[in-house]
């Protein structure tokens, strides 16, 4: 049904939920998922003082990455790995329009009714904008 699956995730139990719905999804078919894990950027820091801490935070998302990557292997699916810098709502969109992503599963969670509060998640923002179906696991 689905070919290409976007799951975005930030290594929560949650995105571990996310993650094992986009197996069952695609277990139904020949599909391909990429896992994206998004590391934010410090805003005017100069990059040359924290490279040393970018570089830790891009090798333990790569150790962290592995854990999510058997939960398709163990079902036969074909599966990527991706880390990027940037704002997460910016790379989930883009990386979803490069790839063909006719499908994005992530993570969600309640959160409390207040007016006008908790718009601001990025589950929200994805779900809002972007242009192929967007299924968010509770």
């Amino acid at each position: 049904m689905f070919a290409r699956i976007l799951v975005p995730v930030d290594f929560s139990a949650r995105s571990l939920r996310a993650a094992r719905s986009a197996a069952r999804v695609g277990r139904a078919g020949r599909t391909r998922v990429t896992l994206l894990h998004v590391i934010e950027k410090i805003e005017d820091a100069d990059g040359r003082s924290f490279s040393a801490f970018y570089r830790r935070l891009e090798r333990a998302a790569r150790d962290r990455m592995q854990a999510f990557v058997e939960v398709f292997q163990r079902h036969g699916i074909s599966v990527d790995a991706v880390t990027l810098y940037g704002k997460p709502v910016n790379e989930i969109l883009r990386l979803a329009a490069e790839s063909g992503s006719d499908l994005i599963v992530l993570s969600s969670h309640k959160l409390p009714l207040r007016h006008g509060q908790g718009w601001g998640t990025v589950s929200y923002k994805v779900g809002i904008l972007a242009r192929c179906p967007v299924l968010l696991v509770k």
